[in-house]
Order: C-alpha cells, then structure tokens, then sequence
C-alpha cells in the first residue's frame, strides 16, 4: 500500500510541478529566443552579470531549464538588495532553491507513504513549496538588513562629504574620501559607484544606478538632489548640508517611533509568560485555601 500511494504522488505531483514550470517560464523564455534571434548579427551580446543566459554549459544549462524566467528575476532582484554580486551568487542561490525543494518534496513523499491522506499530501506539497521559497526569504531578510544599515550610516557620510566639500574638495573627491573612510554596505556602493564613473559611465546614470541597487529612499532623494543640483548650478555644499540635516532628523524619528512601539510588544509577552506566573504566586495560595476548607 505505501508503494502505492508513494507511486501515485509522484505520477500526480511531477507532472504537475512540470507544467506549473512549463507555463511560468514560457512566456519569458520565448520573448527571449525571439529578441536573440532578431538581433543575431547585429552586435555583440551583452549578458546581464547573473543571469541565466550569462552561464554557461553543464550543471548550469540545466538550471537555466529548470528555474522559470521569473523567478530568476526574482532572485536576481534579491541578490542585487543583499549586495550578493557575481553570477555565481546567483547559480548557488538558484540550487539551494531547487535542492531545498526537492528535500521538502522527499519529507513529504515519507509523510505521505507513512500516513495516507488528504491532510499529509497537502502538508507534502507545503513543505515542497516552502522549501522552493526558503532561499528567498534568507536573501530577502539580508537585503532588509543592508538596507537598514545604508540608510543608518548615509547621514554620517554626507556630514563627512560636506565638511570635505567645504574644505575646498569636489564632489567626487568628497565621495571619494568618504567611500574610502567609509565602512560597511553603504562605502561598498559608493567605491562601486566611483568603479562605475572611473570606467566611463556618465555620473548621472552611476548615481541613479546606485538608488537602483540599495532601493533606499533617503539615498534616492539624495541622488535625486545632487542630480537636480549639478543640472541647475546649486551649490553642492547647500545640497550636501540641507540633506545631511533632513537625514538626521529622519533617522531621529525612526528612533523615537520603535521606542514608542517599544510598550506595545512588551503586551504580548506580559501577557503570557509574567501575568500568568503573577497570578499563580498571588491567587494560587488563596485558591488551595478555599479548596481545603470547602
């Protein structure tokens, strides 16, 4: 009986998984094999730096048919947040999906021949799909945590680049000078940023390519200024200090509001570890009392 049920999973779970893959990654792979067949010839090919058409033969070509087009959007985008560069990143990230979804499926599949039923096929096909999105969300929570970290430090570095630009240097040796002095994500984007620049990219498109990458929306209005700025002849020095003084007082209120929500999840515990507890050391004597005179 557990070959048999064990059987019909599979004859129902892989073809399904199959045209759920089929249907997802359709679209975007044949919009894709159409553009690099209509622009054969005319130009040399430039492969976006982890993608899947950037890798090459092997392990890798049956990743490229294994993962949907939209997924490896998807954790392209990810990568990209959590400052994970390089294709190889990208292939690493791409089979730790599919390795943790087989293992959940195989979880599953024992559930299922130990225990048939309707509730351990579905408790099977959950564990292959939180298996298939488990990569996902560990990459996610690191660019959340990078995130956080570039628009902790960027008020500090914009008072460092202002006092540099009123000392007498440029913008862009103020970048420089504080990218070098710098630490963490945010001096890694700017040093990338002046890489981007040094090798020929207009300033304009590096600085919007770096709001791009962190998705930050402090350094976004900030890119957004010191765009506005150098386009309308705005002093830089003006810019730098009026930011610098808006980012602190941002980052001032973020302080203030998780302090004030500080109260609101203490509740949660109170309420089910100390209320608990408290109620048994002051009413429990009284209710053995009463018990044992009744």
């Amino acid at each position: 009986m557990p070959a048999t049920v064990v059987l019909g999973v599979l004859l129902v779970v892989v073809p399904a998984a199959f045209l759920v893959n089929q249907a997802l990654a359709t679209s975007g792979r044949t919009l894709a094999i159409a553009r690099r067949n209509l622009t054969r010839g005319l130009g040399a090919r430039v492969l976006e730096v982890g993608s899947l058409e950037s890798r090459g033969t092997g392990l890798d070509a049956l990743l490229r048919v294994l993962t949907p087009d939209r997924a490896a959007a998807r954790m392209r985008r990810l990568i990209g947040l959590a400052g994970f560069a390089g294709g190889r990143g990208m292939s690493r990230a791409l089979w730790s999906k599919l390795i943790a979804a087989t293992g959940g499926a195989l979880i599953g599949l024992l559930l299922v021949a130990a225990s048939p039923g309707l509730l351990t096929l579905v408790l099977a096909v959950g564990l292959a799909a939180g298996g298939y999105f488990v990569p996902d969300l560990v990459v996610y929570g690191r660019g959340v945590e990078r995130q956080d970290a570039i628009r902790s430090a960027l008020p500090d570095t914009l008072d460092q680049m202002t006092i540099a630009v009123e000392a007498g240097l440029g913008f862009d040796a103020a970048l420089t000078r504080a990218a070098a002095n710098g630490k963490g994500p945010l001096a890694e984007e700017l040093t990338r940023t002046l890489h981007d620049i040094t090798v020929g990219r207009p300033r304009r498109e590096a600085y919007t390519a770096l709001a791009q990458r962190t998705d930050v929306e402090d350094l976004r209005r900030f890119v957004a200024a010191v765009n506005q700025a150098d386009s309308y002849g705005i002093a830089v020095s003006d810019v730098l200090r009026a930011q610098a003084e808006d980012l602190r007082d941002k980052r001032r209120q973020r302080a203030e509001k998780k302090a004030m929500e500080i109260p609101v999840k203490v509740v949660f515990p109170l309420m089910a570890c100390i209320l608990p507890a408290l109620m048994i050391i002051v009413v429990g004597p009284a209710v053995m009392e009463l018990m044992r005179v009744l």
